[in-house]
């Protein structure tokens, strides 16, 4: 999210529940805001980024993502067969929700 957008990048998806600190809605440039796609709240505060915690939390947002058929769906039809770039605030680009959830929407 904090780096900028490029013509390549085609949808622009904001994976997270929270609006990333220090970013513009005008720079952003995002196509498509899915909150509910996020990780809960209490799942985002207990891994905390914490690198020890990934494979657990990998795991558990996975379940998440199960439960939530609708917004995975409708995340895939916006991605269809296009390129799309998901957008998130984690600085850690081996450990973040964006990674897990690109991850399960291709296995889908």
């Amino acid at each position: 999210m904090y780096e900028p957008a490029n013509e390549g990048d085609g949808a622009r998806i904001l994976v997270d529940r929270l609006w990333p600190r220090g970013v513009s809605k005008s720079e952003a440039r995002i196509d498509l805001w899915l909150k509910d796609i996020a990780p809960s709240t209490g799942l985002r505060r207990w891994f905390g980024h914490d690198p020890n915690k990934w494979s657990e939390f990998r795991r558990r947002y996975q379940d998440e993502l199960k439960r939530n058929a609708k917004v995975v769906d409708e995340i895939k039809e916006k991605i269809g067969q296009s390129t799309a770039t998901l957008l998130y605030g984690a600085k850690d680009v081996e450990h973040n929700h964006a990674i897990v959830l690109m991850d399960f929407i291709t296995r889908q």
